[in-house]
């Protein structure tokens, strides 16, 4: 298991990458948060649909989540990885020559709707056009994936579409068991019950239910998958059930969603933020609805010490009754694009 290198830990060279990798993640964040939150909404609006609001015991860990797709719900998997995947990875992460991004495949596939206007330089992370290709191709089953430009070393693209990702759920939870030291090698080792208990867990420590969809569980396992290389990995997953936008990286797991706020709610968060009503609502609120103001909250989780490395690298039991995840900061986020204002923190799904 390679553990990825903290900053620290880099060379010069290496600390520049994780910058310019930082950076660029940063204005992702904002696209996928628009995107996913703002434009699933507009959809729902625009089909005259009530907006099915997250209820806030969903965010909880270990929540129960019902099981109802909504069509007008914007979803999608990406994968961004600082490093180059090379080729010795594709009997699991399905990318080939045939979903690389290119006017050909996409012309074969018609994804990219102004395809005879397409050019290779589109698909470069720092390009103007760079976002509207991404947009196009979020609908697509499966996983898309920016990468580090094989041929330069601070360069990233979205190098494929259409990304599967085969590694088993057994061996990704094998290999987490493995390095929490539940078990010493094989997933069986201690039993079928056990093992079943493992793989629930594994879901668990990603902070999705057992029974996700075909996305969120790609995006839990390329988690996992993903931990092998020596830099780090983002991954992005929005679902037409959980209506959630859930984030993967190094620091673990974090969730956003949409909320309605009253107007005395807005008045307290304004007063945190030390900023007047007005300026709130032009920054922070992304829509109303009669006399609530919709804005997007932000839950990050923490692990607990069973979801951590053993003290000493003991082998221990797992105890499947045990908390993994918890609650550790809530913040209302400033609109996608809004530069100036920063998070507020706002505590709501334990109230």
């Amino acid at each position: 298991m390679v553990f990825c290198k903290h900053r620290d830990c880099l060379s010069r060279e290496e600390r520049l990458r994780r910058s310019y990798y930082e950076v660029l993640r940063d204005e992702l964040d904002q696209f996928v948060l628009s995107y996913s939150l703002v434009g699933s909404y507009n959809n729902f609006l625009r089909l005259q649909m009530p907006y099915p609001f997250v209820e806030l015991r969903e965010l909880k860990p270990r929540a129960r989540i019902p099981s109802v797709e909504f069509d007008a719900q914007n979803s999608f998997l990406i994968i961004f990885s600082e490093d180059f995947i090379d080729k010795k990875h594709k009997k699991y992460i399905r990318y080939f020559d045939v979903n690389k991004t290119t006017k050909d495949n996409l012309l074969k596939h018609k994804y990219f709707p102004n395809v005879e206007n397409f050019n290779r330089n589109l698909k470069f992370f720092e390009t103007s056009e760079f976002f509207s290709l991404l947009g196009s191709l979020l609908p697509i089953d499966y996983a898309l994936l920016i990468q580090r430009n094989q041929r330069t070393k601070v360069r990233y693209a979205l190098t494929h579409f259409h990304v599967r990702i085969d590694w088993p759920i057994a061996e990704a939870s094998e290999d987490l068991a493995r390095e929490l030291r539940y078990i010493s090698k094989d997933l069986y080792e201690k039993g079928d019950k056990y093992a079943e208990d493992i793989q629930k867990k594994f879901f668990e420590y990603y902070g999705v239910p057992i029974m996700s969809g075909g996305r969120r569980t790609a995006a839990i396992v390329a988690a996992q998958y993903f931990r092998q290389f020596p830099g780090i990995t983002t991954i992005y997953v929005s679902s037409s059930e959980s209506r959630n936008l859930l984030r993967i990286d190094e620091r673990g797991v974090c969730k956003s969603v949409l909320v309605k706020l009253p107007d005395s709610e807005i008045k307290k968060l304004a007063g945190t933020a030390g900023i007047t009503q007005n300026k709130f609502t032009k920054n922070y609120v992304v829509a109303r609805q009669r006399k609530n103001f919709i804005c997007i909250l932000n839950v990050k989780y923490d692990y607990t010490s069973h979801a951590l490395p053993s003290e000493g690298g003991r082998l221990r039991e797992l105890n499947p009754d045990t908390n993994w995840l918890t609650v550790s900061q809530e913040h209302i986020l400033p609109k996608p694009s809004t530069l100036i204002h920063p998070p507020i923190p706002y505590k709501m799904v334990y109230l």
